[in-house]
């Protein structure tokens, strides 16, 4: 038996590098899985190549800064596919700049996605997950929100948020067998590090610094997450909860 078999999961942003890549790990393990993106496009994509490969999944298309649009999706990923099992918040925005010249037009966009998205998806999942006295939380975060990262004070912050609002609600929910945790990626070759990278003026030198730093040698991969991400919603975590596991290639080793 597979680890996820006939366990349904949600993943936000799972049109993108990170949340693909971990909607794909999840279908190969069993599962059923809603690829929730604001992208309809990239959902139905992912969507497409899990049901090629013999899985089973549902593209749906969600904002997650709009509450109407999280309670529609949810309904129709449950109504779809049973009652949700695991929820990974992946999706995310940033804008890189240092702070003095960020707008609050960036910051209300920031937190809508980085940190209000969040709390609609857990505030929507959570009273079913309680009532079956079951479920697995898995948060998306960032290295940049235990260690800051230059040019993202405001992503930080928020993501900074998600690990003090996962660790309140492991507390919360850990009575109704539902556990909280948190993943951090470092520096990964997605699209939003594809803008931070162009965004720099030298990309080559930043490659070549970032690279440097890290002391296995390279920059993440997608794929590099979707272990870490597939062992906090398994039951081989049933007794971790309210933890927060970087996955950077040793650049952050704090503790």
């Amino acid at each position: 038996m597979q680890r996820f078999e006939d366990r349904t999961v949600v993943v936000t942003g799972g049109g993108g590098g990170i949340g693909g890549a971990a909607c794909r790990r999840f279908a190969r393990e069993g599962a059923k899985v809603a690829v929730f993106d604001l992208n309809e496009e990239a959902a139905a994509q992912v969507a497409g190549q899990i049901r090629e490969a013999g899985g089973r999944a549902e593209a749906v298309r969600c904002d997650i800064t709009d509450r109407a649009s999280v309670d529609a999706a949810v309904a129709q990923a449950q109504a779809r596919l049973g009652a949700i099992d695991v929820l990974v918040n992946n999706a995310g925005w940033d804008v890189f700049k240092p702070f003095t010249r960020t707008t609050s037009a960036d910051w209300e966009r920031l937190v809508a996605v980085n940190l209000t998205g969040a709390l609609h998806m857990h505030h929507a999942v959570l009273p079913g997950m309680a009532a079956r006295k079951a479920g697995r939380i898995v948060n998306i975060a960032s290295d940049a929100a235990r260690v800051g990262s230059s040019g993202e004070a405001v992503y930080a912050a928020c993501k900074g948020g998600l690990v003090a609002l996962s660790k309140t609600l492991a507390r919360e929910h850990a009575r109704h067998g539902i556990t909280v945790n948190v993943v951090c990626p470092g520096p990964t070759d997605t699209a939003l590090f594809a803008d931070y990278r162009e965004g720099a003026g030298n990309p080559e030198k930043l490659m070549e610094a970032f690279t440097r730093s890290i002391p296995l040698g390279r920059i993440g991969q997608p794929e590099d997450l979707p272990g870490a991400i597939a062992f906090f919603a398994s039951d081989d975590a049933a007794f971790v909860t309210g933890q927060v596991l970087s996955v950077s290639g040793g650049l952050t080793m704090a503790g």
